[in-house]
Formats: C-alpha cells, structure tokens, sequence
C-alpha cells in the first residue's frame, strides 16, 4: 500500500511517540484547534493513522487514547493515567508558551537509582525538572528524592547535559514537585518549586512580577515562591 504523510500526520506521530499516551481531546487541543469542525477532522486523521498502522490506540478511556504502534505497556496499564498526566503539565505550559527540549521521563544520570523526573524542558527560558506526585508520600521518602537530586547537582554531570548554553555557564534545573500537598522538605543547593499546577506557578509569577513593577519589596524567598525563573 502506497501512502503520502502530511506533516501534520508526521508531528502527529512523533508527539504520541514522545509523550507515550495522547488522547483524543489533546490532539484536537494541539493540533487541530484552528479547524472549523476540529473534533470531526482529527477523529477522520486518527483512523487513517490506526488503520495504516502507524499508531495504536485503547478505548479503555473516553475519549480513546492513542499510543505508540510499538507499546509495551498493556492498553488498560496504569501507566496510561500516568503519561497522560505528564501530558496534562505539558498542554498547561503550551497555554502559556512552547517548552523546549522536552523529554518525557528523563534520566539524565544515565544510571538506575539516579533521579527520575517525568519531565524535563526549558520553559519561559528557565529549565525545569518536573516530578508529578499523583500519590501521596511520607516526608522522608520525599525528602530522600530531593537528596537524589543534590547528589547529581555535585556530581557536576549535569554540566555536560546536551541542553546547556554554550554561551554562559551551566544552569542547574529548579525543580517542580507538582503536589496538593506541600511536603516540609528542603535544600539549601538547588531549587524546589511545590505547586499544584502550573497555573498555579504563573499566578505566582505574574504577582512578583507585578509587585517588582510596582517598587513594591521583593518576594520572600521560600520553596514555592522566591525562584528566580526569567517569564520573558
């Protein structure tokens, strides 16, 4: 069977390739918003695509999920729910501004025991490790994964990571525990952002922003609100 991909069906594929498991609504959401009958053209795409077999899909879910064609989770795995809310963090950003250099449950220590996140990219020109808490843990086991995250910050590893300006020193990620509940943990070398969303961060953002451009005095800085992060 011969067959020409439009870019759009191209991106398609390698956004579901990426994030693991993408449904329905969120490719209507991301790719084809613009449409007149956006619902009905991306249904009309996704078909096509399932029937070339260049995709997968589950209808475990409503709306139906689609995966990659080479999937090893099983179409009814919780993992689904999993991708699904790293892709949920994704979209919230996109409302905001396209993160760069995405990377879906990044291992940048290249070893297993190292940190875990389950995003990383460079957002509103700030990189970011993302760890998304959809359960809830006791304060030592969290605590225990901030460790894991300042042992790589003096490893000096994370200088050589492929994403680094060439043009200024290296930048250590803050990172983003996205939670709604807010753990007593702490580091005095890296960054750690707990909110429940990333509306949630802009919010924030946007009121420190204002109280600078107001002459007000600067923003405390605590865990959740004193990051430096540019929203240029």
């Amino acid at each position: 069977m011969s067959f020409r991909l439009s870019q759009r069906d191209k991106d398609i594929i390698w956004f579901i390739n990426q994030f693991r498991a993408v449904d329905r609504d969120s490719l209507v959401e991301l790719f084809f918003s613009r449409l007149k009958s956006p619902v009905n053209a991306c249904n009309s795409v996704m078909v096509r695509l399932y029937r070339l077999g260049l995709v997968e899909r589950t209808q475990q879910y409503s709306p139906t999920v689609y995966l990659p064609i080479d999937a090893k989770m099983k179409k009814n795995s919780q993992k689904i729910l999993h991708f699904l809310s790293i892709l949920d963090i994704y979209k919230q950003m996109y409302s905001y501004s396209m993160p760069k250099q995405v990377i879906v449950e990044d291992k940048p220590t290249g070893r297993k025991g190292g940190i875990e996140p389950d995003l990383f990219c460079i957002f509103k020109g700030s990189p970011f490790w993302i760890e998304i808490q959809r359960n809830q843990y006791s304060e030592q086991k969290m605590q225990a994964k901030i460790t894991l995250y300042e042992e790589f910050f003096f490893s000096d590893e994370w200088k050589a990571l492929h994403w680094q300006p060439e043009d200024r020193a290296a930048i250590f990620p803050s990172v983003i525990l996205i939670t709604p509940v807010r753990y007593a943990v702490s580091s005095d070398h890296i960054r750690i952002i707990q909110i429940a969303s990333i509306h949630e961060l802009m919010q924030k953002y946007k009121s420190a922003d204002k109280q600078k451009r107001d002459g007000r005095s600067k923003v405390s800085s605590s865990s959740s609100s004193g990051i430096k992060i540019n929203l240029t």
